[in-house]
């Protein structure tokens, strides 16, 4: 993982800041640093500690020294801006797409998360409190847009703000930050995005199929007003309608991964935590490797990111594919070398 942040980096963003920066740590390097901090569900303080407990860490990403926690926290500020986190995720749909320029299906939602790390129940039980200090009542919380490709749950665009506010008005910034970055044929939406003006946008400007219910105000047995809303109550497309299940499970998959609450208190140190998770789960996802005889450091290092083949062969590989994973877990350094031992057959695998 920390290979794939560092080649998304290289592509994304030059070696450093200013030409009169201290040069002490690359711009490559603290974006790996904090993809992996997000990756830990650790905060900076975390990190530096885990760091300085893992030389083989400090090896993988050629750094001298462990770098400070402030050293961090400024990076992040830099970073994750709208603008260089916008070219990181360009980056990282390229690696993702390769040649390919257009994506079939594609679906949109929105998602809140929680501004502490109190649990659910916690914020439950201390309601039936007298006077609890803790309630489940947010005036503010960070909100989260994706739009994602269904068939390999890759985060095409992505829109950061805060909660709550209706959902209807992202739809028109979201698809068309994805229309800039890949072409798409068809994308589905829940009832919160319906509006004769969205649909207009996807299928007359962006040439895009949208399906959404037309479902959006209060319930009514008339006609919906406008052409698109009418033809969606009239020949709705169930089976494609279908597709929306899948931005739901990625969804899931960041709060899962890389936690449902965000640690930052400020809203735009919210937004660019937001902007870490997209990042780091797309980097997740981008993470190949391809086996060879001739493996080694070196080959490993320049990270040529392609898709493995799938047959009923690579089925038989699945023990060496968990002890390589062991080793990459336990020693980066140690699994590079013994990179060899495991292409004997000439095999593909991912993680």
């Amino acid at each position: 993982m920390l290979l794939a942040a560092l080649a998304t980096a290289e592509r994304a963003l030059p070696l450093y800041s200013h030409r009169y920066s201290p040069k002490k740590f690359t711009q490559h390097q603290l974006f790996a640093c904090l993809v992996l901090k997000s990756f830990l569900k650790t905060d900076y303080r975390g990190l530096t500690a885990h760091l300085a407990d893992c030389p083989s860490l400090l090896e993988v990403l050629k750094l001298d020294t462990v770098p400070h926690y402030t050293t961090l926290q400024k990076a992040s500020c830099r970073l994750l801006a709208a603008t260089p986190a916008r070219r990181l995720l360009d980056a990282t749909v390229k690696d993702h797409m390769g040649r390919k320029r257009r994506v079939r299906r594609a679906a949109i939602d929105s998602t809140g998360l929680e501004s502490s790390a109190a649990s659910g129940y916690f914020v439950r039980r201390r309601e039936r409190v007298g006077m609890p200090w803790k309630t489940v009542v947010y005036h503010h919380f960070p909100k989260l847009g994706v739009v994602c490709d269904v068939e390999a749950h890759f985060i095409i665009a992505a829109r950061e703000d805060r909660g709550p506010k209706p959902d209807v008005a992202d739809f028109r910034p979201l698809l068309a930050a994805a229309l800039a970055r890949v072409g798409i044929d068809r994308v589905v939406a829940d009832a919160g995005y319906d509006s004769e003006a969205n649909h207009t946008f996807a299928r007359q400007e962006s040439r895009v199929r949208s399906i959404m219910p037309a479902k959006h105000g209060r319930p009514s047995k008339k006609p919906a007003r406008g052409h698109y809303r009418r033809l969606m109550q009239t020949r709705f497309d169930r089976d494609a309608y279908r597709d929306r299940v899948q931005v739901e499970t990625v969804m899931s998959m960041v709060k899962r991964r890389l936690e449902a609450f965000v640690r930052a208190r400020s809203a735009w140190s919210q937004r660019r935590e937001l902007r870490l998770k997209v990042l780091t789960h797309n980097v997740m996802i981008l993470l190949r490797v391809e086996v060879f005889y001739t493996a080694g450091r070196e080959s490993l290092l320049a990270r040529k990111l392609i898709r493995p083949k799938r047959s009923a062969r690579s089925v038989s590989y699945g023990v060496d594919r968990y002890h390589l994973f062991v080793h990459c877990v336990q020693d980066p350094v140690h699994a590079v070398d013994q990179l060899p031992h495991f292409s004997a057959s000439g095999m593909r695998f991912r993680r």
